[in-house]
């Protein structure tokens, strides 16, 4: 079962709907398909003015002479989320002048950090963080910063190095650990975060390897399934692995598989049905259905040749021409795969897509009914994609 939308704001908007009935939804999308401006989407289309307080620089309500507060209309959203622009609000400085003050810089313009000065994050954050980490941090919210320090050990002596740059993955899962901080006093209806209906959460595993992708995952999927509150959830990740391990163990889940057609810039959502999402099995059944409907252009030979790369890997070769099945009438083997090549590299198409001509429609459909027929693919998958 498929639904084909406009826009991703008309995307947004049916997510939201199946949100009065489900607790959670899970998506699966390719990257480049639009999953972090669907977040962005989905934010605004909570967005609305309600009163506040007017407030001195010292946060103290202003009052009229009678002694009634003062109210201005502000922008209050209705959801927090987890995606590319949250990472942005950490940011280093490596203090390239002398090498010995560098910490995480955290961007209070937002309304991210609001309210978190009393709530002692350092304690909130720290039981998150120690499965995945070896290195210690402090959170100053007089100046917001981060500071991080490890301690070394060499049989002898032990010490502690202070103000350390942490890696690339170790910033992404410390900032995913503060993220389900603030989360945890959403859900447990904190004052400073009573706004919140929604989380939404776009792919948090960036960076990590699969142990650790399965632990997020892991805690995250026990997280939603203990919560019992109002509050909705949106999970979304390109990543095979942490989706089939969320798809496993939140069962009640709506699952879904967004894509995106170039031709007309329309976007589909899929329900997955019963079965988890491999990605090559995804894009298999997309690309199919694009075959079908004559909608083939000159990029999808790259998607194409991206799997027959990994089920080439799967079965242990290093080159996708295994998976090619070389006819009585063709010339060399290599004909075929010397056309995926030629027809998968160049950029002459990813910014203004064109159809595929006749020839190579017939070379396209040709290797996938080949790769659909050898393989023992479920044939309902594909019968699915055409309902």
């Amino acid at each position: 079962m498929s639904e084909t939308f406009p826009t991703l704001d008309a995307v947004a908007t049916d997510l939201r709907k199946t949100l009065e009935a489900k607790k959670c939804v899970l998506l699966y999308a390719h990257n480049g398909t639009g999953k972090t401006r669907l977040s962005t989407a989905f934010k605004d289309l909570g967005k609305r003015l309600v009163p506040s307080p007017l407030t001195t620089i010292a946060g103290e309500p202003l009052e009229t002479l009678e002694g009634e507060q003062i109210e201005v209309d502000v922008m209050q959203g209705d959801t927090l989320y987890f995606n590319a622009y949250t990472e942005d609000l950490f940011t280093w400085e490596n203090d390239l002048e002398n090498d010995s003050e560098r910490y995480l810089k955290l961007n209070t313009d937002s309304s991210f950090f609001r309210g978190l000065e009393s709530m002692e994050m350092d304690n909130r954050v720290r039981p998150i963080l120690n499965p995945f980490a070896d290195y210690d941090f402090k959170i100053d919210t007089n100046k917001w910063v981060v500071r991080f320090s490890r301690g070394f050990y060499d049989g002898e002596n032990r010490w502690t190095e202070e103000n350390i740059k942490i890696s690339r993955g170790e910033e992404r899962i410390f900032t995913w650990c503060f993220f389900l901080a603030i989360a945890n006093l959403a859900l447990d209806e904190s004052e400073a975060y009573d706004w919140v209906k929604y989380i939404y959460i776009d792919d948090p595993i960036t960076s990590l390897d699969e142990q650790n992708a399965i632990t997020v995952a892991s805690n995250l999927a026990k997280m939603l399934k203990t919560y019992e509150g109002e509050c909705r959830f949106i999970v979304s990740t390109h990543h095979n692995l942490f989706f089939n391990v969320l798809f496993n163990e939140l069962g009640r889940a709506e699952k879904v598989c967004l894509s995106h057609n170039r031709e007309d810039q329309s976007y589909r959502l899929e329900k997955t049905g019963e079965n988890a999402v491999f990605g090559h099995i995804h894009e298999l059944v997309e690309l199919k259905r694009l075959a079908d409907e004559g909608q083939l252009q000159g990029h999808h030979f790259n998607r194409l040749r991206s799997v027959l790369e990994r089920t080439a890997v799967f079965h242990g070769y290093t080159n996708f021409s295994v998976c090619l099945r070389p006819r009585e009438d063709d010339h060399p083997e290599t004909t075929m795969a010397r056309i995926i090549n030629i027809l998968s590299h160049g950029s002459y198409d990813l910014y203004a897509p064109r159809p595929l001509q006749p020839d190579n429609q017939n070379h396209f459909k040709r290797v996938l009914e080949d790769v659909l027929s050898y393989y023992p693919f479920n044939p309902q998958l594909f019968t699915a994609a055409d309902a």
